[in-house]
């Protein structure tokens, strides 16, 4: 579980297969104390679990599965900078929202605007996930904890204000840039719950029962 609160930006040193996994070795502008093998950190939202590391870099390994729904298939390269957040402590404060690191898509943005001191970003909006997101409601955007400022029927966009500019790769994208979004899982519930008692509704309704109703 993460908060969607970036802690640190890393930078991709090197990509490598394993089998049918992807190896990647991260090195963070700041290295995270008292790693341990098998803990999880979220590359640009992605949860990956540590294979190895040492006082300067750690490795990560990803799956096929994980390869072909993120940005880790077609768009991760050398070098390029990521956003990192470790796990979230039982203990720790919750700033963001619960994010779990599983990717729905890779997602395109259409419009990245100046506005002021922020910027806005417009992401395309499939319409299997079009129940997923309300205005003022949270979403992960390549790891970062964002708010929803406005809903169209294709798209929905968010604010990047100051703070998340200086801390965290978002800074950077442009129109045509692929993004991971993870939608926020509460409203997942809520849209399985439904869908769900919907389907109990339905099959408690018999013929019976309509033409005892007078039907």
């Amino acid at each position: 579980m993460f908060t969607g609160l970036i802690q640190t930006i890393g930078q991709i040193r090197s990509i490598a297969p394993r089998g049918n996994y992807r190896r990647l070795m991260v090195v963070p502008d700041k290295m995270f104390d008292a790693l341990e093998i098998g803990e999880s950190i979220a590359l640009s939202g992605i949860c990956l679990t540590v294979v190895s590391f040492d006082n300067h870099s750690f490795v990560v390994e990803a799956s096929q599965e994980t390869t072909a729904s993120t940005t880790l298939g077609a768009v991760v390269r050398t070098g390029m900078k990521i956003n990192l957040e470790r796990a979230l402590r039982a203990d720790s404060r919750l700033g963001g929202h619960f994010v779990a690191g599983h990717i729905d898509d890779a997602l395109t943005v259409l419009r990245a605007a100046s506005v002021g001191e922020s910027i806005i970003l417009e992401i395309e909006l499939p319409i299997q996930f079009s129940a997923l997101v309300v205005n003022k409601g949270s979403v992960t955007i390549d790891g970062v904890s964002l708010t929803i400022v406005d809903l169209g029927k294709n798209s929905f966009s968010v604010n990047l204000i100051p703070e998340t500019q200086a801390s965290t790769t978002l800074t950077n994208l442009k129109k045509g840039a692929v993004v991971n979004v993870e939608f926020d899982m509460i409203g997942k519930y809520i849209e399985r719950f439904m869908n769900h008692s919907k389907g109990e509704r339905a099959r408690q309704l018999t013929v019976d029962k309509l033409r005892k109703q007078g039907f």
